[in-house]
């Protein structure tokens, strides 16, 4: 039974990353048919990302009183709702009212699953979640290719992925009893402890501010590194665009890899020594691409950052309730949650911007000193967590 509800957390973690990259796979597409510019897609983007760090905000309490099963179903159902929604819509200002639903329902089933994986299973099952949610952001954007090369449309393609949505919430209704199985009373971190810790409790925490930044700067990195990747090898390092397209997926194939592999050491190395190991393969595959070396360091740095990337964020999930004690994970896991949405919406725009006005050299420039801060705050949390423990 317990084997049952775990692919059922992977199948949800799947259709979490399943719309991640469909309005971008779709949007030369939906852009002239609905007569609006190529940077209109941003402003339905920031809003479904607006959303999403609302919703990781208010999911300890919506978890705390409904339960990770019934957020999970619930959160799905919207998702499922919205991407219905989008194939049906023939007006720009529309999807802007099908963004709410689809950025709601996607920040509960992150903060919600996160959490419970990390209090119920082993640091490997947290890998593996994440890998599962690469397979998902691989497979949308391809079944939405495959609807447009078979002249099936955009809407189709939304539609197929709402359908999906819908078949996975009628299994996540049907397994609630599972989620009570799985749930003890010594376990179960949605009940240990009734008090909902507002933000400001939580940043007086010892460490929070810390791993909050944390979280921050690594999604900073991801989103950065994925977004401009491509320009900076065509506009610094002067390499076809065609062949640039190509190499960045070396840094997404990295993150991929990088997790399932993971999963097979997590029991043997802890949460802290995978997460400085990654930080450190993150530091030398950013100096490999600054350095004026040739194009296959590059890739080959490009490969390193996205390996180093693979066992941090589920790392860090992981560790939350050894970190802060299990009553206040679901409390600190969503505002870690946030705290990554805010990061992976508004810096890689910051960044395009300062690259836009003084050069495209200094992306990876940029992208090290982010990723020296995380390096920083992880050891600053641990030296406070290991101060803590000798009082």
């Amino acid at each position: 039974m317990v084997s049952l509800l775990l692919a059922i957390i992977y199948l949800s973690f799947i259709s979490l990353g399943l719309p991640d990259g469909l309005l971008g796979a779709a949007w030369p597409s939906m852009q002239p048919e609905m007569g609006v510019s190529v940077g209109a897609a941003g402003a339905v983007s920031m809003t479904i990302a607006g959303c999403t760090i609302i919703s990781s905000l208010l999911s300890d309490r919506m978890i705390r009183r409904f339960g990770t099963g019934k957020v999970t179903a619930v959160s799905v159902a919207m998702t499922a709702i919205a991407l219905v929604g989008f194939s049906i819509t023939r007006e720009y200002w529309m999807l802007f009212l099908w963004a709410l639903p689809y950025g709601l329902g996607a920040g509960s089933v992150d903060a919600a699953l996160n959490n419970f994986v990390a209090l119920h299973y082993e640091a490997r099952h947290m890998s593996w979640l994440h890998c599962m949610w690469g397979l998902g952001a691989t497979a949308g954007p391809y079944v939405m290719g495959f609807c447009l090369t078979h002249g099936m449309g955009w809407q189709a393609g939304y539609r197929t992925i709402g359908i999906a949505q819908f078949v996975l919430t009628a299994v996540l209704f049907l397994s609630l009893p599972l989620w009570k199985k799985k749930i003890t009373a010594q376990w179960d971190g949605e009940k240990v402890d009734g008090h909902s810790r507002s933000v400001r409790e939580i940043l007086t925490m010892p460490g929070a501010k810390q791993v909050l930044i944390a979280f921050f700067c690594y999604c900073s990195v991801e989103t950065t590194t994925g977004l401009w990747g491509s320009s900076y090898m065509v506009g610094y390092r002067g390499i076809a665009p065609e062949k640039a397209a190509a190499w960045i997926s070396l840094f997404y194939l990295g993150i991929t890899l990088g997790r399932g592999g993971c999963g097979f050491i997590a029991g043997r190395l802890s949460d802290r020594t995978l997460i400085r190991l990654g930080q450190v393969v993150i530091l030398t595959g950013l100096v490999m691409v600054i350095l004026p070396a040739p194009e296959m360091v590059l890739c080959a740095g490009l490969l390193l950052v996205g390996l180093g990337c693979a066992p941090i964020y589920p790392s860090i999930i992981h560790s939350t309730p050894d970190n802060f004690g299990r009553d206040a994970s679901q409390s600190i896991m969503g505002v870690q949650m946030a705290s990554a949405y805010v990061g992976s919406t508004f810096m890689p725009p910051i960044v395009g911007a300062v690259v836009g006005q003084f050069g495209m050299w200094l992306y990876p420039v940029i992208l090290l000193c982010i990723g020296l801060a995380m390096l920083l705050m992880t050891e600053w949390l641990w030296r406070i967590k290991k101060h803590n423990q000798t009082a």
